[in-house]
């Protein structure tokens, strides 16, 4: 009776320790993936390594998958097929030829995401296309200065918890061939700082529906230390999780 009732013990501990375990598996398996591509053509930001880095913390916390590539082969049907989102971190001038561009514009079209990270929009003049992606092209931008962000939409993944005025210090763009159909995010408030020229309807940070699938895109992430603030991280984290669909 005794060895019977050691044997139910075991069996049921056994049993236990198999649910445990699989039950942890589960909560630890990437809910999604994206590809963060950083590729330049131009100027070259000394910030990627810490944005990369950013985006694998945000990727291990938040259970999704994080592959980073300067790779333009990868952009085939194949090679982008298991990812949710790809990440254009400060890539600049021109990155993909025609068929990797191709490839791209149907990934999205299949209702897949995109987040431009800053230099994003330095990328690709001569592709119309990418250029409404995106949501605007770059127009320069004066000296690194602080300068304060103004939430417009805090209902976003994006924006949600950020301080209605946030000031932070960044590389401000201002931007030409604005695609009107954006949903801006957060605005500028030029009267902060120096050198800007979009006015007082100054994007900072939007988001769409296009061509099928979903664009993000935040113009900060100049420097190396953008990516350690908490307040930076939590707005690409949102950006992230809408391009993947969360």
């Amino acid at each position: 009776m005794r060895l019977l009732a050691l044997a139910y013990v075991f069996a049921a501990s056994s049993l236990w320790g198999c649910s445990s375990k699989e039950s942890i598996k589960s909560h630890s398996e990437p809910t999604a993936a994206v590809l963060v591509f950083s590729k330049t053509s131009g100027f070259h930001h000394e910030s990627i390594p810490a944005g990369i880095r950013a985006i694998q913390d945000l990727g291990q916390e938040h259970h999704f998958r994080v592959d980073t590539t300067t790779n333009a082969g990868l952009f085939t049907t194949a090679g982008l097929q298991s990812y949710q989102a790809v990440i254009f971190l400060n890539t600049t001038q021109d990155v993909l030829n025609e068929a990797q561009q191709t490839a791209f514009e149907q990934y999205i079209s299949k209702g897949r995401g995109f987040v431009g990270v800053h230099a994003a929009t330095d990328t690709e003049y001569n592709w119309p296309w990418y250029g409404q992606l995106v949501g605007a092209y770059f127009n320069g931008h004066p000296a690194v200065q602080t300068a304060t962000v103004q939430v417009i939409n805090s209902t976003h993944p994006a924006t949600k918890g950020l301080p209605e005025r946030w000031s932070r210090t960044d590389e401000w763009y201002n931007f030409r061939n604005l695609n009107p159909d954006l949903t801006v995010l957060a605005t500028l408030d030029e009267t902060t700082y120096s050198g800007g020229t979009n006015g007082p309807n100054h994007p900072i940070a939007w988001y769409h529906e296009f061509a099928g699938g979903r664009a993000f895109y935040t113009a900060g992430g100049h420097s190396i230390e953008s990516f350690s603030e908490p307040l930076f991280r939590q707005h690409l984290l949102g950006g992230i999780q809408y391009a993947v669909g969360k």
